[in-house]
C-alpha cells in the first residue's frame, strides 16, 4: 500500500522534526515547512494527502493557510495550536478545517485523528453537513467550569460574574488543583472580549533563557536559532486577555520587563526597533502568598498592584464538600465519554469516603480518582468503594493535626512526624504543618531531613 505525503507546517523547528520523526516511524512520507510560503511551495511540489498546520504562522494571518489548502490541493487540514482558544477553533472549521488538535498532542490523538482525516473526503468548500454537531462538541468540549450551590461556591461564581464584564486585572489565588484556569477562561467568556484570544500561559515552565522571546516575540536573526520572526504571547493574546499561571515563579528581571509592559500597554519584541501596542486583559493566578513574597523582595510589589485590582480567593475542595456529588458526577460523564463506559454516580459508601477524605490535591485529584474507578466499575452501576485508592477508602473524618512550627529546635521533630503521619506525602505533610509545600521543601534542605 503507497504511503499517505502529510505536510507539517509549523514555526517550530523542534516541534515539526519531532512529529515528523514519530510520522515516520508510523510509515508517513513526511514533508515539512516552517512557514506560509514555503508551505504553499510544497503543495506546488508534493501530492499531499493531510496538512498538519500550526494556527498561527509568522508570515500570514491566523488560517489564512486553510483556504488555500482547500483550493490548491485535495488534502484535508487538520489545525494545530498552543492555546486553548474555542473562537478560532471554531473559526478553523468553519473555513473548512477537519478538525484541530491542543498541543501538547497526545501519540494516539494524533494518530486517530489523521485517520479520521485520512479517510474523509476532502472538500473545496466548507462542509455543511454536520457543521453544527462539529461547532457544538468543540464548545462543549472546552467548557470545563462547573458551578457549585455551597456557600463557598455561589460566593465564587459572584465574584467571577462581578469582575468579568470589567476591564479590572484579577488576581486568582488558591491551591494547586482548585481550577484557577478554568475560573480564568470563564472570566474571559463572559466578558467583552470572548470572541478574541484566550492565552493561557505557564510561568514555572518558561525557562529563564527564553522567557523574554516567549513573552514579547523576536525578529530573525536576533540571536542564534531565530530563524523566523515569532510572536510572543502578548502580540498572540492582543485584543484579549492573557493567562500568567502561577505568576510567582517569574524571575525578577521578567518582572521589571512585565511591568513596564502592562504600565505601557506597549512592547519591543527581541531585535526589534519597533515598539507594537498591544490591548490585552491579565489575569494571573498563584498558589502561594505574594504578599509576603514582595515583602521578602522575591516579588515587585508595583507589580503585585497592578496584577492584584480584584482578587478572587478560589476554596479548596475541602471547604465545599456539598459540592462532591456535583463534581463527582460531571467527572463520571466526563470519563464515560473518554473510556467508552456508562457508570452511573457514585454508591452511598463511596460517596461517604469522598466526603471523610481531605482531597490535597482538589478538583484535579478528584477526577484523576473518578477516572479510574470509571475504569474499574461495570458498566449501568454506581462507583462503588472498592474502586476507589485505598488511602480514600481508608480516610478518617477527623484530620490530625500537628503545633505549629515555632524554632529550629521543634522544627525537625515535627517535621518528620508529619511526613510520617502522610507515609511521606509532602503536600499533605505541608497542611498538617501550616505552611506551603515551597517552605516545606526549603527546611528539608535546611535541616538534611531525608527525602526518600
Amino acid at each position: 500500500m503507497e504511503s499517505k505525503h502529510i505536510l507539517i507546517v509549523e514555526d517550530d523547528v523542534s516541534f515539526s522534526n519531532l512529529l515528523e520523526t514519530f510520522l515516520t516511524k508510523k510509515g508517513f512520507q513526511v514533508h515539512i515547512a516552517g512557514s506560509f510560503e514555503q508551505a504553499k511551495k510544497e503543495l506546488l511540489q508534493h501530492k499531499v494527502d493531510l496538512v498538519l498546520s500550526d494556527m498561527r504562522l509568522p508570515d500570514s494571518e491566523d488560517l489564512e493557510i486553510i483556504p488555500i489548502v482547500k483550493n490548491e490541493s485535495k488534502a484535508n487540514i487538520v489545525m494545530m495550536t498552543s492555546y486553548a482558544e474555542i473562537n478560532l477553533a471554531v473559526n478553523a472549521i468553519k473555513l473548512g478545517a477537519i478538525d484541530y488538535l491542543e498541543k501538547p498532542i497526545q501519540p494516539t490523538v494524533l494518530l486517530a485523528v489523521i485517520e479520521k482525516a485520512l479517510n474523509t473526503k476532502a472538500t473545496s468548500v466548507t462542509p455543511k453537513k454536520d457543521t453544527s454537531d462539529q461547532l457544538t462538541q468543540v464548545k462543549q468540549s472546552t467548557s470545563k467550569f462547573i458551578k457549585g450551590t455551597s456557600p463557598a461556591s455561589k460566593k465564587l461564581h459572584e465574584y467571577i460574574e462581578l469582575v468579568a464584564p470589567t476591564p479590572m486585572s484579577v488576581l486568582i489565588i488558591g491551591e494547586s488543583g482548585t481550577g484557577k484556569e478554568n475560573i480564568a477562561k470563564t472570566i474571559h467568556d463572559l466578558s467583552v472580549r470572548s470572541n478574541k484570544a484566550f492565552v493561557p500561559v505557564d510561568c514555572g515552565a518558561i525557562p529563564k533563557e527564553i522567557a523574554s522571546s516567549e513573552f514579547f516575540g523576536h525578529v530573525k536573526g536576533s540571536f542564534t536559532g531565530a530563524l523566523t520572526d515569532k510572536k510572543g504571547h502578548f502580540s498572540t493574546a492582543n485584543g484579549g486577555t492573557l493567562f500568567l499561571d502561577e505568576i510567582g515563579n517569574l524571575s525578577y528581571e521578567l518582572q521589571v520587563q512585565l511591568l513596564r509592559a502592562i504600565q505601557e500597554r506597549k512592547i519591543r519584541p527581541i531585535g526589534s526597533q519597533t515598539e507594537l501596542d498591544v490591548d490585552i486583559r491579565i489575569i494571573a493566578a498563584t498558589n502561594s502568598n505574594l504578599t509576603k513574597e514582595a515583602e521578602k523582595g522575591n516579588f515587585r510589589e508595583d507589580l503585585l498592584h497592578r496584577l492584584n485590582e480584584f482578587s478572587i480567593l478560589v476554596p479548596s475542595l475541602r471547604d465545599r464538600h456539598e459540592d462532591l456529588s456535583l463534581f463527582a458526577n460531571s467527572f463520571i460523564e466526563k470519563s464515560n465519554a473518554e473510556l467508552g463506559k456508562n457508570c452511573i454516580g457514585l454508591d452511598d459508601k463511596a460517596l461517604e469516603a469522598f466526603k471523610k477524605y481531605n482531597w490535597p490535591g482538589n478538583l484535579r485529584e478528584l477526577q484523576n480518582v473518578i477516572k479510574r474507578s470509571v475504569l474499574l466499575s461495570s458498566n449501568n452501576q454506581p462507583i462503588d468503594i472498592n474502586t476507589l485508592p485505598e488511602h480514600i477508602k481508608s480516610a478518617n473524618s477527623k484530620t490530625e493535626t500537628l503545633p505549629p512550627l515555632q524554632s529550629s529546635e521543634n522544627e525537625t521533630v515535627l517535621i518528620e512526624r508529619a511526613l510520617k503521619l502522610t507515609n511521606g506525602n509532602k503536600a499533605k505533610a505541608a497542611k498538617l504543618l501550616q505552611i506551603d509545600r515551597k517552605t516545606l521543601y526549603n527546611k528539608l534542605k535546611r535541616y538534611n531531613i531525608n527525602l526518600n
